[in-house]
C-alpha cells in the first residue's frame, strides 16, 4: 500500500485519540484543583479518636448537620449560619452584632456545667466572635453575652477599632487578657482553643499555650469585674450550667472540632 493511502488512516486515528487524551488531561486537572480546594484537616477534624473516646470526650458538630444546635431566642437555624466542606460558617457580612432578625449566636441545645472544651476555628480580615459558655436562654435577654462568660475570638491586629487587652482574642472578655506573646495564627488559618470550668477554676488556652486562668470569687476576680462592662447586666455569670454558643458578630467566621469533655 502507498504512503497516500497509510496517512488518511493516521489522521483519523488520531482525530479519535486526540479527544480522549485532553479530557483525561482536564479530568485529572480538575481532581487535582478539587484536592487543592480541601481544607487541610478537615477529613480528620470532625471525628473522635478511640483514646478520646475512652477519655470521655464528645463531639459537639457532627461535621454535616446542625444536631444538638439552635439559634438563640429562636425556632430556626437562620441563613446567616452554614456547613461547608465540615466546618459551621457564619456570615454576617455587612451586618452588626447579631445580625438583627437574620442572625444570632448559634448555640448547644444541651448545657453543661464543669467541662473541658477544645474548638477549633478562623476569623477573617477585622473579624470579630466568640466562644461562650454557661449561657441561659430565656426571651429577657436579647444575646446570649448576656449570660455567660466569653472566649474572645478576633482579629486583634485588622479590628477597625481600638481594644483594650482584655477584648483581644485569647481573653476572657473585658475581664482577663492573653498575654501579648500568645501565639495567634494569621487571618484565614486554623486556631485550637480550650476553655477548662471546673468549679469556678477557669483557663483558656490558644494554640497550646495557656493565656488565661483565674478563680471566680476570688479578689482579683471581683475587682475587675466591678470595672467591667458586665456590672449592667444582672444576669451575667451568675448560672454555673448552660449552653455553649458560637458569636454572631456580623463578620464571617468559621467553626469545626468542636468537642467536650464533662469533669
Amino acid at each position: 500500500m502507498g504512503t497516500n493511502s497509510i496517512l488518511p488512516m493516521k489522521k483519523t486515528f488520531f482525530q479519535f485519540l486526540l479527544p480522549a487524551i485532553v479530557a483525561a488531561t482536564l479530568l485529572g486537572a480538575c481532581k487535582k484543583q478539587d484536592s487543592n480546594q480541601e481544607t487541610p484537616g478537615a477529613s480528620t477534624a470532625n471525628m473522635l479518636t478511640d483514646a478520646e473516646k475512652s477519655a470521655g470526650w464528645e463531639l459537639l458538630f457532627d461535621g454535616s448537620t446542625f444536631n444538638g444546635w439552635k439559634r438563640y431566642n429562636h425556632d430556626t437555624i437562620g441563613p446567616l449560619w452554614t456547613i461547608q466542606q465540615g466546618e459551621i460558617v457564619c456570615d454576617g457580612t455587612g451586618f452588626g452584632e447579631g445580625s438583627g432578625e437574620h442572625g444570632g449566636s448559634l448555640m448547644t441545645t444541651r448545657t453543661f456545667g464543669n467541662f473541658e472544651l477544645s474548638i477549633e476555628w478562623k476569623i477573617t480580615a477585622g473579624g470579630n466572635s466568640g466562644i461562650l459558655y454557661h449561657v441561659v436562654e430565656s426571651p429577657e435577654y436579647h444575646n446570649d453575652y448576656e449570660t455567660g462568660p466569653e472566649f474572645q475570638v478576633m482579629d486583634d491586629s485588622g479590628w477597625k477599632g481600638e481594644l483594650t487587652p482584655a477584648q483581644k482574642a485569647g481573653s476572657n472578655y473585658d475581664m482577663f487578657e492573653a498575654p501579648t506573646t500568645k501565639k495567634l495564627m494569621p487571618v484565614g488559618e486554623w486556631n485550637t482553643s480550650k476553655i477548662i470550668y471546673n468549679n469556678g477554676h477557669v483557663e483558656h488556652w490558644l494554640n497550646g499555650e495557656k493565656t488565661v486562668e483565674f478563680e471566680e470569687g476570688s479578689e482579683e476576680y471581683n475587682q475587675r469585674y466591678q470595672k467591667s462592662k458586665w456590672v449592667g447586666y444582672p444576669a451575667w455569670n451568675k448560672s454555673k450550667t448552660g449552653a455553649i454558643s458560637l458569636q454572631d458578630h456580623g463578620a464571617p467566621v468559621y467553626y469545626r472540632s468542636i468537642k467536650i469533655k464533662p469533669l
